[in-house]
C-alpha cells in the first residue's frame, strides 16, 4: 500500500531559511513537494523564540500554496501570554494546525518559563483555543535524549496525548522495529490517536551523525559502516541512502504506519526519490 493510501498520507517539514538564496530554495522544494498533495507541511523554529517572527513569515509563504501549514509551537522559556498572543495571531491568520513541542532551554536564558512540559503547552492550547488547531507532538521510538528510561519516556508521551494532541509525529528513526514497538507499547496504554514514522533521508554522512547524536537517533552499525566507506563519495552515499530509507519507509507502511512525515531539509529531490519507490 502506498503513502497515499494511508489515512494520513505524507507531510513533510522545512525550516526558516535565513538568506535570500535558501528562501528560493525553500520555495521551490515547497512547489515540488505540493504537487504530491501532502496533507501538511510544517515549518520548524529555533530556541528560545528568537527565530518566532522568521518561523511565522515561513508559514505564511509556505502556505501560499494552498496546504494547511502547521507552525512548530515551543513552550520552555515562554509566559503565557506571549504564547496567548501567538496562538491569537496564528488563528487570526486562518492557521488551524500546530506542533506543540517543549522545546530546548536556550543558553543564557534565566528561567523555563510557566510551561514546562509539552503536555503543559497542549492543555494550555486547548483551554485557550478549544478545537480549533489540530496539535502534533513528538514522539520518540528509541527515547528522548534526556529521559531517564524508555518506560519514563513512554508515560511522557502517554500525557501528551492525553492532555489533547490529535496526532504524534516521531523522531526519525532507522531501525522499524523501534518503531512498532513503542507503538504497540503507547497503543497498551490508551493512545489510540495516529502515530506517524518521521523520516531522514539520507544524503549526507557528517550532517546525518551530527544530527543523530545531537537528537538521540541511532545509526545502525551496518548503516554508519558502509556509509563511512564511501568517504567523499556523495554519489554512493545518495544512491545507499535512498535503498535503504525507501526499505524502512516500506516496511512501516506495510506493518500498518498510518503514514509519513519526511524531514526535507528543504530539500524536495531526496524525498521524491524515496516516495517514487514505495509500491
Amino acid at each position: 500500500m502506498s503513502a497515499h493510501e494511508h489515512p494520513l498520507g505524507i507531510s513533510f517539514e522545512f525550516f526558516p531559511p535565513n538568506t535570500d538564496a535558501g528562501r528560493e530554495k525553500l520555495m521551490a522544494a515547497r512547489d515540488a513537494l505540493a504537487e504530491r498533495k501532502p496533507r501538511f507541511f510544517s515549518v520548524t523554529y529555533g530556541a528560545g523564540g528568537s527565530t518566532q517572527a522568521r518561523t511565522h513569515h515561513t508559514v505564511q509563504r509556505v502556505r501560499e500554496c494552498g496546504i494547511s501549514t502547521a507552525p512548530h509551537l515551543s513552550c520552555i522559556g515562554s509566559e503565557k501570554a506571549q504564547v496567548r498572543e501567538l496562538l491569537e495571531r496564528y488563528r487570526a491568520d486562518g492557521i488551524d494546525s500546530l506542533v506543540a513541542l517543549r522545546g530546548d532551554l536556550p543558553s543564557g536564558m534565566g528561567g523555563i518559563g510557566e510551561l514546562r512540559y509539552a503536555n503543559e503547552l497542549v492543555e494550555f492550547i486547548r483551554a485557550e483555543t478549544g478545537d480549533h488547531f489540530e496539535i502534533a507532538v513528538a514522539a520518540y521510538p528509541e527515547a528522548h535524549p534526556q529521559a531517564p528510561s524508555l518506560e519514563h519516556d513512554l508515560q511522557n508521551f502517554v500525557r501528551k496525548m492525553q492532555a489533547g494532541a490529535d496526532l504524534a509525529i516521531t523522531q526519525y528513526f532507522f531501525s522499524a522495529e523501534a518503531y512498532f514497538h513503542f507503538a504497540e507499547r503507547a497503543r497498551a496504554l490508551g493512545v489510540e490517536k495516529p502515530i506517524v514514522p518521521g523520516i531522514m533521508p539520507i544524503t549526507n554522512y557528517t550532517k546525518l551523525a551530527r544530527f543523530s547524536d545531537a537528537c538521540g537517533a541511532e545509526i545502525p552499525r551496518w548503516i554508519r559502516k558502509q556509509l563511512e566507506a564511501y568517504g567523499d563519495d556523495s554519489e554512493s552515499i545518495q544512491a545507499f541512502g535512498e535503498e535503504v530509507v525507501s526499505r524502512l519507509c516500506q516496511r512501516l507502511l506495510d506493518g500498518g504506519a498510518p503514514g509519513l512525515h519526511f524531514y526535507t531539509l528543504n530539500q524536495a529531490t531526496p524525498a521524491l526519490r524515496i516516495l517514487d519507490n514505495l509500491a
